[in-house]
């Protein structure tokens, strides 16, 4: 699929358990790409510094290669370690108040859109497959509709065509 690897939607470092899945997160697309005006964007839109704006997925073993600082510090990932899941689509509680009162409207909207979404496919196809066929899904869903050009969640625009993408995907930031 254009935009990423197969070895990407395999990669359960990149399965987010809040189901913001890290393949499409512009931080990790600008470390993969090693494009430093892409980090420095997002490191301003952020208030981080663009060296300090990489991130190799939010679940990487510990320590990790390369973590976000915001992730670092994540609630959501800490709380779903310490239940012993991988994923909040397994949570009873779910959606709690750590997804309602995430920081970010955009990430609450792909959030409330994402776990339900990851809990059909793991009905569907067990938790591997599942989890593999969730990733694929949020990887599909980021192209223009415009153009076909691959996305980053959160895109406001396409970098291609420019068409505005923002209404069509996620919202406005």
């Amino acid at each position: 699929m254009a935009g990423w690897t197969e070895e990407e939607i395999t990669n359960r470092e990149l399965m987010a358990p809040c189901g913001l899945y890290c393949g499409t997160c512009g931080v990790y697309i600008a470390t993969r790409d090693d494009n430093e005006k892409f980090k420095a964007v997002l490191g301003n839109l952020y208030g981080t510094k663009p060296e300090e704006t990489e991130c190799f997925g939010c679940m990487q073993p510990d320590p990790p290669r390369r973590l976000y600082a915001f992730c670092k510090g994540c609630d959501i990932r800490e709380c779903v370690r310490a239940k012993g899941y991988y994923s909040c689509h397994q949570c009873d509680d779910w959606p709690c108040g750590k997804i309602t009162g995430f920081g970010l409207a955009t990430g609450v909207r792909v959030m409330m859109r994402a776990i339900p979404l990851w809990r059909e496919c793991v009905a569907k196809h067990g938790h591997e497959k599942g989890s593999i066929e969730w990733a694929r899904a949020e990887c599909r869903r980021y192209h223009c509709p415009s153009c076909g050009q691959p996305l980053f969640r959160g895109a406001q625009k396409c970098r291609t065509c420019k068409a505005p993408v923002a209404n069509i995907l996620d919202g406005s930031l």
